[in-house]
């Protein structure tokens, strides 16, 4: 009896503890879910019954659909995971090498201060002085001195020669020495040093140079195979990708740093440049060398950073190798760079002047004026004209069409797109040679007449680099020391306005005014201009010319 009153009582306490689990008074074999705790109206609201499909269309099948895994590749993206750049270092490192180029170079002092010299932080003395020591400033001291030392050190008295060293780097490109650098790294210098990873060391010559797009092709004479560096396709470079720069920083020695594209097509002010930018660090030294891609390609040649303290601010920038490839073919073949002309000044195309031209969207390289006997003018292109395309490529604005022009071979006949009153028209031209601006040095007939100034049209670029406002005259782009223009002050960067009181417009003027002013063998008086400032000097007959 007993038996079974307890076997009864064991089955009620059982069917009283599953009723409350099903209720949830507590929880039922040790479950900690949230869910379960809620009671059973909470319970529906959190876990709402699955949405009905659509009703099928008739005749239409819809396929189920499934989510897409997590970092799916995009079609056609590249994928893999970098542990090291070391292996592709020690592949790539060998043929990039250091360059290092001596220039001789005269200064004067400057009128209202010293002049300093390359290296010279703040106006310091050749031994390396920051100016706290007590250096030669040339300054006149306040209320003495002679009033007119400065006026003397100004036309050519207080001069001073140096020894210029400059440093940068290079990536060897053929196994028989040719080396593709930077132009202003190589560009002036009276010797070129390059020491190889193995520290060989070698002198170069200067194959050919193009300021326009700052590269320099150099080569060194050995025996020995030297390594080289394969050259890669910047066009399949895209943004992200990750690139490593190769050179000699501060001449530290060979340095590896790492970064990515950070975008491509910059410009920065020049005709024709494309540049790569990236965060890759590229300090000075730099110039001239690799910018390498992770299948061990030389995608750009590092060129140029911005920042405003001179070192490296994450934003640096390199030539793309397809226009470096191109160069350096033609500086090979001819020592110069061969490019097509159009023979057009080209604008913007601003939104205003889309919907004023009748574009729906700002495109192309509107033409501001158009030479009659250039190749556009014979062809048919007209001031006002917007170009969309050219040579089969499209144009989508003014800085893309001086590229696809100066690539172009010489003598070839393209199709040109243009929108005139709205209307869309191609045109056949025939492109033409560009060619460069004169330069001429100012000698005489007769022996000895020489200044020794070389001097060139004012462009864009000499504009650029000499920090012109005006347009008038010729600058001065090279001085020979010892020299006539040297003894009167004379220097790169000046602006020859008039000779004699004779206007000079051009290379053309200054070179028949020059001439005749050295026929005479008397002194020439020269306006130039320096620094927005106009003044006077005399240029004496070299020596052995003197009045007879």
């Amino acid at each position: 009896m007993v038996k079974k009153i307890a076997a009864v009582a064991g089955g009620v306490l059982i069917g009283l503890f599953i009723a409350f689990a099903r209720v949830g008074a507590f929880p039922f074999w040790g479950s900690d879910s949230d869910a379960s705790k809620a009671p059973p109206a909470q319970q529906a609201q959190a876990n709402p019954p699955a949405p009905l499909p659509a009703p099928p269309v008739p005749g239409v099948q819809v396929a189920p659909l499934a989510p897409a895994a997590p970092n799916t590749p995009e079609p056609g993206e590249k994928v893999g995971v970098i542990t090291s750049f070391a292996p592709l270092v020690k592949r790539m490192i060998p043929a990039v090498v250091s360059v290092n180029v001596v220039q001789d170079v005269k200064v004067s002092g400057m009128p209202f201060g010293p002049q300093a010299g390359p290296g010279d932080d703040g106006g310091g003395d050749d031994n390396g002085d920051n100016g706290d020591n007590g250096g030669d400033q040339g300054a006149v001291p306040p209320g003495g001195g002679d009033p007119f030392d400065q006026l003397r050190r100004y036309f050519g008295q207080g001069q001073r020669e140096y020894k210029q060293h400059g440093l940068g780097s290079g990536v060897i490109v053929s196994a028989d020495g040719y080396i593709l650098t930077n132009n202003h790294v190589v560009g002036n210098a009276e010797e070129i040093h390059v020491t190889l990873q193995d520290k060989r060391e070698f002198t170069a010559k200067v194959i050919g140079k193009d300021a326009k797009t700052d590269l320099g092709l150099i080569k060194i004479d050995t025996k020995d195979a030297l390594p080289v560096a394969p050259l890669g396709d910047s066009n399949s470079t895209d943004v992200g990708d990750w690139v490593i720069a190769i050179g000699n920083p501060f001449n530290v020695g060979m340095t590896v740093t790492a970064g990515i594209v950070s975008a491509k097509g910059r410009i920065l002010g020049g005709d024709y440049d494309d540049f790569i930018q990236t965060d890759a660090s590229i300090n000075p030294g730099n110039s001239g060398g690799p910018l390498i891609n992770t299948r061990g390609e030389v995608i750009g040649i590092n060129t140029a950073i911005y920042s405003r303290t001179g070192a490296n601010n994450g934003i640096g920038f390199a030539i793309p190798i397809d226009m470096a490839r191109n160069v350096m073919d033609q500086l090979k073949a001819h020592g110069r760079v061969i490019r097509g002309w159009l023979g057009v000044e080209i604008q913007e195309v601003t939104p205003d002047l889309a919907q004023s031209f009748g574009l729906p969207k700002p495109e192309g390289a509107l033409v501001a004026s158009a030479d009659k006997d250039g190749p556009a003018g014979k062809g048919g292109i007209e001031r006002g004209d917007i170009v969309l395309s050219f040579n089969g490529h499209p144009v989508d604005d003014e800085h893309e069409l001086p590229a696809l022009v100066a690539q172009t071979p010489i003598n070839s006949s393209v199709p040109v797109e243009v929108v005139r009153n709205g209307k869309h028209m191609t045109l056949e031209v025939t492109i033409g040679e560009r060619k460069e601006p004169e330069v001429a040095s100012a000698k005489a007939e007769t022996p000895g007449g020489n200044w020794g100034m070389q001097v060139g049209d004012i462009t864009p670029e000499l504009a650029q680099q000499f920090h012109l406002e005006g347009t008038k005259g010729v600058v001065i782009q090279k001085v020979a020391p010892d020299s006539p223009s040297a003894e009167a002050g004379l220097q790169p960067g000046d602006v020859v306005m008039e000779i004699n009181h004779d206007k000079v417009a051009t290379v053309a003027d200054f070179v028949a005014k020059a001439k005749a002013a050295q026929a005479n063998k008397t002194p020439a008086l020269l306006l130039v201009e320096r620094g927005g400032a106009t003044l006077y000097t005399v240029v004496k007959p070299a020596e052995g010319q003197g009045q007879g």
